[in-house]
């Protein structure tokens, strides 16, 4: 195959996979209350099937990452995307709640396998200097399936109950696995022959697990001995995994990677970012719903101009990157994100529709942005053959940042009964946190960086790739 059509074939896989994955959580969201009623459940059984969900996917991803690079994207994809099908199948058949819940955490054993190979099989496929469309388009569809996805899944819902939606992602899902097979990876993307560090994998693990059980169940919990317990398990894991990392011949998340201050400013930027917007809509749609009186729909239609600054935003978002550099792009990005916080926090009665739909806008204009070109420079600063990892990595930021906002808002909003309390300040707060930490990204005259390997490390390129800098 020529590296034109591997290269077209290989972004169809990326985009679509994205989508399948996005697809499911919204229409879940949906669904929940009719599987409830359905299915005889209580809220905590039907919070699980996304808590399930969560802290499966986030213990998995860099590990996954990592055994795409060794094995190959293409086929590590292809699992996923099995796997993931034939679990919303089966979440559509399920007799009762504990099915769906242990089908739930399968859909997520076999998402964390496919998500970091669509950043990492086009790495593989395009030069460093040319991934800011492809990540672009990836970002446009997951916009347009968030968008989307409520919609559809209502109309189901609606006419068919919740069932049929979970059987929306089987016949794409196995489409992208036929089609990633029939794809080879081109010979860089192949990983080195080391092994894959299962110590490093269940440290990580751990400290991923304890700290997303935290931030899902604090909120409804609040300071118990389960909840103060978390983050001293997460603190400790983190450090064991540090320590065993530097120490490893052959390490789960390479040292180039690992210390590289300019993958840790965008990965802190992604995680603040992300915070700030679902933090933001959680409380926005709170005060909506709850305050203003609307319904969903109604409430929904509000936040439109933020789906649609997502879709059409994304491939701006890649110009723009590429006339003036991740720092400058980033940062503005960020302080456009704060702009729409700001402007959602001073929510009253009196509020007009174009404003709350200019608050939404200036949320989704910023946030693209920061996805865009933060995405790019992880992904950049990783050789081919550390592509599935940075992935990981990137996917481990996009489900932490929203845990913790989310948990904010839900902390705060509920200590604050109908105000908003503390919550924006504290989300705006994060915000420019994220803008600082987008001050250490590269500027426009910096080259392109990748990670250097340690002296007798194992090459698992074809071409080896160094840090550069002009």
């Amino acid at each position: 195959m020529n590296p034109s059509a591997r290269r077209r074939l290989t972004l169809a896989n990326s985009v679509v996979g994205a989508v399948v994955v996005a697809l499911d959580g919204t229409v879940l969201t949906v669904a929940q209350p009719t599987l409830r009623r359905d299915l005889d459940a209580s809220l905590a059984q039907v919070q699980w099937t996304s808590t399930g969900y969560l802290i499966a996917v986030a213990g998995l991803l860099v590990f996954a990452g990592r055994l795409g690079d060794r094995c190959g994207h293409q086929q590590v994809f292809a699992v996923g995307m099995v796997g993931f099908g034939a679990a919303s199948a089966g979440i559509g058949l399920a007799p009762d709640i504990g099915w769906v819940i242990g089908l739930r955490v399968a859909q997520g054993v076999f998402g964390a396998l496919s998500q970091p190979a669509t950043l990492g099989m086009p790495r593989a496929a395009y030069p460093p200097d040319r991934l800011g469309m492809p990540i672009a388009l990836r970002t446009s569809a997951i916009g347009l399936a968030a968008a989307g996805g409520p919609l559809l899944g209502g109309a189901l819902v609606t006419q068919l109950g919740w069932r049929p939606v979970f059987f929306l992602n089987v016949v794409p899902a196995l489409l992208m696995a036929a089609l990633a097979l029939t794809v080879r990876d081109a010979p860089r993307a192949r990983g080195s022959a080391a092994g894959l560090d299962l110590p490093g994998a269940a440290l990580l693990a751990v400290a991923l697990v304890a700290l997303v059980r935290t931030l899902v169940v604090l909120p409804a919990t609040g300071l118990t001995t389960a909840t103060v317990l978390g983050p001293v398990v997460a603190t400790a894991a983190t450090a064991a995994f540090v320590r065993h990392e530097r120490r490893a011949a052959s390490p789960l998340v390479p040292s180039g990677l690992l210390g590289s201050p300019t993958v840790g400013a965008a990965l802190g930027t992604l995680v603040c970012a992300s915070a700030a917007l679902f933090g933001t809509l959680f409380v926005s749609t709170y005060y909506l719903q709850d305050v203003l009186g609307l319904d969903p729909l109604q409430s929904s239609l509000r936040a439109l101009p933020l789906a649609v600054m997502m879709v059409l935003g994304a491939p701006v978002s890649a110009v723009l990157l590429r006339r003036h550099g991740p720092r400058r792009t980033t940062g503005t990005a960020m302080l456009l994100l704060l702009l729409g916080v700001l402007l959602l926090s001073r929510l009253d009665r009196a509020s007009t529709d174009p404003a709350i739909g200019a608050g939404f806008l200036l949320l989704g204009a910023g946030f693209v942005a920061v996805m865009v070109s933060a995405t790019a420079v992880v992904v950049r600063c990783a050789s081919a053959g550390s592509a599935g990892v940075a992935g990981g990595l990137q996917q481990t930021a996009m489900n932490i940042g929203p845990t913790v906002g989310v948990a904010v808002a839900t902390t705060l909003v509920g200590l604050a009964g109908v105000d908003m309390g503390p919550a924006p300040t504290v989300l705006a707060a994060l915000t420019a946190i994220g803008a600082l930490s987008a001050l250490r990204l590269p500027g426009r005259g910096d080259a392109p960086v990748t990670e250097r390997r340690p002296a007798g490390h194992p090459p698992g390129d074809a071409a080896r790739e160094v840090r550069t800098r002009r």
